[in-house]
This record gives structure tokens, sequence and C-alpha cells, in this order.
């Protein structure tokens, strides 16, 4: 049977879907609101965050500006931090576990599109899952892409672009990004700290 020529996402108005098109628009109006709230008003940060997002932890914070395309599949653990200008099209799921750090201008995106133009003018796109474990920290301008998990106590070197699984407990960077190294014992002695601190 032919497959009928019409969008199957809501990447264009009118799509297929119109429920998902006003679900995108209400997680607009409230990054609009949540980046216009004076820097300093932490209660009308997270008040907005806790509307917007499926899960909120203890002491979660998120630096304006932000944006996403639901809200409503993020789900972030206690003590989640995320810097300036982070990106989230979180159509297929983002969780993310506790003491998550996320730097500037990080995308994680959950869309893939078809290779084939035909099928991407039709409005053909997939979505997949994005899993962060505990205590993870995503260098500045890292791109997440569609169907990673990112282990427990790993940190993603700034800029890289991750595709995939990344175990725990490593250094991982580059594009694409692979496994540096594992995080041992020495690295808590040869990071620069105040005497008697650790």
């Amino acid at each position: 049977m032919e497959r009928p020529n019409i969008p199957l996402n809501c990447f264009f108005k009118g799509s297929y879907n119109p429920a998902y098109y006003h679900d995108i628009r209400q997680a607009k109006d409230k990054c609009w609101q949540y980046n216009n709230l004076h820097p300093n008003d932490d209660a009308g940060h997270d008040k907005i965050l806790r509307e917007l997002f499926g899960k909120v932890g203890k002491e979660a914070t998120v630096v304006a500006p932000f944006w996403c395309d639901y809200g409503y599949h993020i789900e972030a653990g206690d003590y989640f931090y995320a810097n300036h200008n982070v990106i989230m099209q979180d159509g297929g799921g983002i969780k993310f576990g506790d003491y998550v750090f996320i730097a500037p201008n990080v995308l994680l995106t959950t869309a893939e599109h078809a290779l084939d133009p035909q099928m991407r003018m039709d409005g053909v796109e997939i979505a997949k899952p994005i899993t962060i474990g505990n205590n993870v920290w995503i260098g500045s301008g890292a791109v997440i892409l569609a169907g990673t998990t990112i282990g427990d106590n790993t940190v993603i070197g700034a800029g890289s672009v991750v595709k995939g699984n990344i175990p725990s407990g490593v250094v991982a960077a580059g594009v694409p990004c692979r496994v540096i190294r594992e995080i041992t014992e020495a690295d808590r002695h040869t990071y620069p700290y105040y005497e008697g601190t650790y």
C-alpha cells in the first residue's frame, strides 16, 4: 500500500498530529516566560521549571536562556545544574540522574530525520531517548545525539559529539566522542584545591 504524502511529525504547521504542535507551542510559552524573568528570581524560575519538566529533584538550577520542545519529557534528578544556552529537543525523552552538571551551549537532541530527501519532505521523523547517569559533567558546546546513554561518574569533554553508549567512570571526548581514559583516585590529588578541603 502506498504511504500517504503527509507530514508525520510536528515540524510543519498544520501537521499530521496537531496535538504535538500544540504541546510545543505551550512549552515555548513557558520557556519564554522563564527566560524573561529577572536572573535572580530563583523562586520564579523554580516554579516554571517544575511546571515545565516532567520531574524535577531537589535544588535544580537551569540558567536562562533555556529552550526545549515539550518539557514534560525531561526528568532531572537532585542537584541538577544546566548553564546558559542549553537546548533540549526532548521528543524521545531525556532523563538525568543526580548531580549532573551541564556547561554552557550544550545541545541534547532526541530527534533523527530520514536520510532520504523525500521522506524528510514528507515529515518522517523518529525520536530516541537520551539517558544521563549520576555525577556526570558535560563540557561546553557538547552535542548529545538521539539514543545516547552516558554512565555514572563520567566527564564529556567540551565540543564533543556523543552518539551511542559511553560507560561509567571515564573521560570521553572528541568528534565522534570516544573514551580517552578512566577516572582514577589520582584525579583527586592532581586537581588544585584549598589545603585541607580533601
